[in-house]
C-alpha cells in the first residue's frame, strides 16, 4: 500500500492492515464529499498546480504523516507528498513536517481529511508523551492505554499511543482475561466468591493467558492474590492504599493502577511501586494538535 514504508524504530513499529486503512481513508473522503468540493471546482482551474507546507502550530509528537499522504494520493496520484519528519519524531512549534506539490484542486479537496487524521493522532501521541515523562519522574511504571478509543479508529489511536512512548493494553476482549467489577458483581449474585471465580477461570482459560482482576479494596486484593491471580488492577485507590497492598503482597504479582489518573497524579502513582499505569485519557481526552496546511507560491 502507498505510504507505509517509513523507518519505524522497534518502539512504534506498525503493521497496518492495508485494506482497513485504505477503507478508513476512503470512507472519510466520502463523508466529506471530497470529490464534489463545489468551492474548489468553481474557483480553481483543473490544471492549476499548487504547493503547500504542513506546519506545526505548537510543539508536539508527529503521528499520521503517511495516512495524510495516502489521503492525498487517493484524491490524485499526481500529488507529490514529501515527508520531512517521521511518526514518533518531536517537532518544534513552527516546524514544517511535509511538503506537498500537485493539482491544487485535489490538494484542497483532501486537506481537511488529511489534517483530521494527523491532528487527532499527533494529539494522542503528544499527550501520551507527557504522561510517560511525568511517570518517569518517580519509579519505572509502564504507561499503557485502554480500550476507550474512537469506534473504528482503535488501530490508529493505539499506534499513536506507541508513537508517544507508551504501550498498549489488551486490544480486544479476546486478547486477555480481565475480571472487572461487573463480572464480580454478576458472580456474587450467584453466591460465587472472588476465589471461586478465579478458580473457575484458571480451569477454563487458555494456558497462554494471564488472569487479571480489578479490585477496589485491600480485602479484595488480598483474596485475589491468595487465589492465584497474576495481575491485580487497583481501581481508583489512593497512593497510600496502593503502597500498603503492594508492600504486603509476595513477589511475582503484577500490579496495575487505573481509574481517574491524570497528569497531576500520575507521578505519585508511579512512586507507589505499581508496574503498570493504564490511562484512558490518552485516547478519549487527547486534544487535537494544531497543524496547518499553508499554500505557498510555486
Amino acid at each position: 500500500m502507498e505510504g507505509f514504508s517509513m523507518k519505524f524504530n522497534e518502539r512504534i513499529f506498525f503493521h497496518p492492515d492495508s485494506g482497513k486503512i485504505v477503507g478508513l481513508v476512503a470512507d472519510a473522503l466520502s463523508e466529506d464529499r471530497a470529490f464534489n468540493d463545489i468551492t474548489s471546482l468553481i474557483t480553481i482551474p483543473n490544471d492549476q498546480i499548487g504547493k503547500g507546507l504542513f506546519r506545526f502550530k505548537s510543539s508536539g509528537i508527529l503521528c499520521g504523516i503517511d495516512i495524510a499522504k495516502l489521503t492525498f494520493k487517493r484524491c490524485s496520484t499526481e500529488i507529490d507528498f514529501n515527508s520531512l519528519y517521521f511518526d514518533g519524531d518531536s517537532v518544534d512549534e513552527g516546524g514544517v513536517v511535509a511538503e506537498i506539490h500537485g493539482p491544487l484542486r485535489s490538494i484542497l479537496s483532501a486537506e481537511r481529511v488529511a489534517l483530521n487524521f494527523m491532528q487527532r493522532l499527533s494529539g494522542i501521541a503528544t499527550l501520551t508523551q507527557r504522561y510517560v515523562e511525568e511517570a518517569a519522574l518517580e519509579g519505572d511504571s509502564q504507561v499503557v492505554d485502554t480500550r476507550k478509543t474512537t469506534p473504528g479508529l482503535r488501530e490508529l489511536e493505539r499506534y499513536a499511543v506507541r508513537c508517544g512512548g507508551a504501550k498498549n493494553h489488551r486490544d480486544t476482549l479476546s486478547d486477555g482475561i480481565l475480571i472487572k467489577d461487573n463480572h464480580i458483581m454478576a458472580a456474587a449474585t450467584r453466591n460465587i466468591s472472588i476465589t471461586d471465580l478465579i478458580n473457575l477461570v484458571q480451569k477454563e482459560r487458555p494456558h497462554t493467558l494471564k488472569i487479571e482482576i480489578e479490585v477496589d479494596t485491600p480485602e479484595q486484593a488480598s483474596e485475589a492474590v491468595l487465589a492465584g491471580a497474576d495481575v491485580i488492577l487497583l481501581d481508583n485507590m489512593s497512593t497510600q492504599m496502593m503502597i500498603v497492598i503492594i508492600t504486603d503482597s509476595h513477589d511475582g504479582i503484577i500490579f496495575e493502577a487505573s481509574g481517574g489518573i491524570n497528569l497531576s497524579t500520575i507521578r505519585s502513582i508511579a512512586g507507589s511501586g505499581v508496574h503498570i499505569i493504564s490511562v484512558g485519557a490518552l485516547t478519549h481526552s487527547a486534544p487535537a494538535l494544531d497543524i496547518s496546511l499553508d499554500i505557498v507560491p510555486v
